[in-house]
């Protein structure tokens, strides 16, 4: 790759626009040697000892990696150490004063917790969870909203050794029952409500049901948000009251084996089974300490927001993990973007002067959509670095976002990983790499990844395939690491790989561009269509904000494309439909071209920002929507039935 001035210009790599790191960033940047890549592999695996380093080892790890072409794989054998403690404690000393949480609130209410105070939180609360019995390696389930007893309730139990089970609060009682049957969580940690959007969500009688559901007997603690004296009858617990029962004591950090579980996490059965994910203390905290650093370039003297829930992995790794780890000021948000006005989000990072912005490409174009005057009005000088996660972003998006949040300077990392990766697999390093709108970047130093064909061969430059990973990380989780679950791996010759299930192609110059999840794919007249393909397509018609394509029956074709479409203020649907169905005809032919277009203010999207195309494909089908639980705006779907041409 040829090296650009660094001045942030444009410049072009062969047919393809980049552009470079600002040379501002790049001398304050974490890492800024174009080298720690050729470093990483001829070093490989003890390149890892650098993530490792990050981190306070009770008892040092015997061995980076153990290891050969199949699993078993052992990251940092023999190494124990506490989460809690490297979160937390041993910060005290150089900054026991700084804050370690800023909260904002739904109604405008805000705390903060320094790192002393955010230590004698999560002591007194593990102390009242010791207090009720819960030993090592039992799991507690908790059931949170985003308020700061969340993360301390976290810490609390990783402080005993204790496996959480976070589920997120917009799941409905059956999805709660489900995932605390099948840990055998005995202890639920909830809360009594909490508001959304001005209204009131009643959390303990899903909770409720929820008990009556499973099998075991399960204690419940209940945090009073909603100050409405709620009867807690037996087997209940006022979480203020057993707090301040141990309120000032100290609880002794329980050293962990590297391999041992730090938490259980569950995908979210938004298309399918939810499926478990068990991610490991060791490996796992020094891949997103590492990742925190290098790809998001946190510093402790950061203030840092990463807008995700921590029901998902993004807000366990990103918002927690992370950053704690890394002695940072995290922001957590319990509320909307355009709640009680849609400069909501800008107000909060002028306030706080937030250094990095975290987000998902679903809010960027939702901020595009709602108009630049929002962000215009807040002085957003304070911001150094954003970033993108969840799903791929259009280059129209991401130019937005530089030009409009970054101020057309900011570097944006647009990183790909998932739940069961753990931590950012694949992104440009900002102090490094020059910027491809549109595309992920490269694999991590130390991380390998290959695109293939059906046949597991390596596909040609620029051609679309399946994306894997073909070498073990450190934050892989226990059933790839004990290779117990071989779901999405499988050895071709002497190869070990991981099949993430997403589309991507990669260029000349090893940048990833993903495509989407395999299963998004479009088969039409005997044509696979990526809907990632589809969807850019549509976006880059200015004025339209948001796009998601599926598939509906066709007596004909077999499946038609049915697009749903959110346009931009100001637009029309007079002005956009034929300019939509030219754009498609042109990128990528006259049989993309939608069969139905339906107009719509918003899509169906969960609260970590994700379109719900299962949702979707059930309107264009006309079939029933399943659980809507996981909606944020469930209000949407009667505008889209009546909106979609009966079938």
């Amino acid at each position: 790759m040829t090296e650009g001035d660094g001045s942030g210009r444009d410049t072009a790599i062969g047919d393809r626009p980049t552009i470079d790191p600002p040379r501002w960033f790049v001398e304050q940047a974490n890492i800024s040697d174009p080298a720690v890549y050729e470093t990483f592999e001829q070093e490989w695996p003890d390149c890892w000892d650098r993530a490792a380093d990050l981190l306070d080892w009770d008892e040092p790890y015997d061995d980076v990696f153990r290891g050969g072409d199949d699993p078993p794989f052992e990251w940092f054998p023999g190494g124990r150490l506490n989460a809690s403690y490297n979160c937390i404690d041993r910060h005290l000393p150089e900054r026991k004063n700084q804050l370690a949480l800023i909260w904002e609130g739904h109604l405008d209410e805000s705390r903060t917790y320094t790192y002393r105070e955010l230590h004698r939180e999560v002591n007194a609360v593990a102390a009242a969870l010791r207090e009720q019995g819960i030993e090592e390696d039992d799991v507690v389930t908790i059931y949170l909203p985003m308020v700061p007893e969340l993360p301390i309730v976290m810490l609390a139990c990783v402080r005993l050794g204790v496996v959480h089970n976070v589920v997120f609060a917009g799941f409905s009682a059956d999805a709660l029952a489900e995932r605390m049957e099948r840990t055998g969580s005995e202890l639920l940690v909830t809360c009594d409500g909490y508001y959304r959007r001005g209204s009131a969500v009643a959390q303990k009688n899903k909770a409720d049901n929820a008990r009556i559901a499973v099998e075991q007997d399960v204690s419940v603690v209940v945090l009073d948000i909603l100050n409405r004296d709620v009867h807690l009858g037996e087997g209940y617990y006022d979480y203020d009251t057993l707090r301040a029962a141990h309120d000032g004591e100290t609880v002794d950090p329980v050293p962990r084996d590297a391999s041992d579980t730090l938490f259980r996490i569950y995908t979210s059965g938004t298309t399918g089974e939810p499926k478990a994910v068990d991610h490991t203390t060791g490996g796992y905290l020094a891949h997103v300490a590492w990742t925190a650093e290098s790809v998001l370039d946190i510093k402790p003297e950061d203030t840092y927001w990463c807008s995700a829930d921590i029901g998902w992995i993004t807000g366990h790794s990103y918002i927690v993990y992370g950053p704690l780890a890394l002695g940072t000021t995290a922001v957590l948000y319990n509320g909307t973007p355009d709640h009680p006005e849609k400069d909501r989000v800008w107000e909060i990072v002028e306030r706080y002067a937030v250094d990095v912005f975290y987000t998902a490409p679903t809010a960027v174009r939702t901020f595009m959509k709602w108009g630049e005057e929002y962000p215009d009005s807040h002085d957003l000088s304070s911001l150094r670095l954003l970033g993108t996660v969840g799903e791929p972003i259009d280059e129209r998006a991401w130019r937005w976002y530089r030009e409009h949040i970054g101020g057309g300077e900011c570097p944006v990392v647009d990183t790909w990983w998932q739940t069961e990766t753990g931590a950012i697999l694949v992104s440009t390093l900002p102090g490094v790499d020059a910027m491809k709108p549109g595309a992920a970047g490269k694999p991590l130093p130390g991380i390998e990844t290959d695109v293939v064909d059906p046949a597991g061969e390596s596909v040609e430059v620029d051609e679309a395939g399946e994306l894997v990973v073909t070498r073990p990380w450190p934050g892989m989780p226990s059933d790839l690491r004990t290779g117990e679950g071989w779901g999405e791996a499988a050895t071709f010759g002497d190869e070990w790989r991981y099949y993430p299930e997403d589309g991507a192609s990669v260029d000349g110059d090893g940048y990833v561009t993903v495509l989407g999840r395999v299963d998004d794919a479009i088969n039409v007249a005997g044509r696979r269509f990526s809907t990632m393909e589809l969807e850019s397509a549509i976006t880059g018609v200015t004025g339209v904000a948001e796009a998601a394509v599926v598939g509906a029956s066709h007596e004909t074709a077999g499946t038609a494309l049915y697009a749903y479409v959110s346009p931009e203020d100001g637009y029309t649907e007079t002005d956009l439909r034929g300019r939509i169905e030219s754009a498609v005809r042109d990128a990528i032919g006259g049989v993309a071209t939608p069969e139905t277009v339906v107009f719509t203010p918003d899509l169906p999207k969960t609260r970590s920002g994700k379109v719900m195309r299962r949702l979707l494909t059930a309107v264009a089908n006309g079939e029933e929507l399943g659980d809507t639980s996981a909606l944020r705006n469930p209000e949407i779907l009667g505008e889209l039935q009546s909106a979609t041409p009966e079938r």
